[in-house]
């Protein structure tokens, strides 16, 4: 799993390949908390969360959406992401769990929201390809 941000006018990609669906979720997240700050300490509490949606892409939206959700509410930033994704018959399901590293422990940078601009969730290569534009 590897992600690289990217500049994006006013805004930051994620670009993110994984070998399965939710290692590619993972991998996007990972680079939101990178997105959000250089340097990650190791304190905060685990939580979970979970999202549904009616498509692939949907799901990643929410899952990210909720990540900036529980940051703002928390007043912590999810980092060492876990996520499970599935395909149900009323659609699909994320649940997953991170750490929440308190923000007076880290220098954050405010991701404001996840955007559907230029998202892109594809299997590629035997594996899977993300693209997430964030707005900063």
């Amino acid at each position: 799993m590897s992600y690289q941000l990217r500049d994006h006018t006013a805004d930051v990609a994620v670009e993110a390949t994984a070998p399965t669906l939710p290692a590619v979720f993972a991998a996007v997240a990972e680079g939101f908390t990178a997105a959000s700050c250089e340097a990650v300490p190791g304190t905060g509490e685990r939580f979970k969360l979970s999202v549904d949606a009616e498509s692939r892409e949907a799901a990643l939206f929410e899952y990210l959406d909720e990540l900036i959700y529980e940051r703002d509410v928390r007043l912590v930033l999810p980092v060492d992401h876990e996520v499970a994704v599935e395909d149900t018959e009323h659609g699909w399901a994320v649940t997953a769990t991170a750490r929440g590293v308190p923000l007076a422990d880290v220098d954050a940078r405010e991701i404001k929201a996840v955007t559907y601009s230029e998202m892109t969730l594809e299997r590629r290569d035997g594996g899977w390809y993300a693209y997430v534009v964030f707005d900063v």
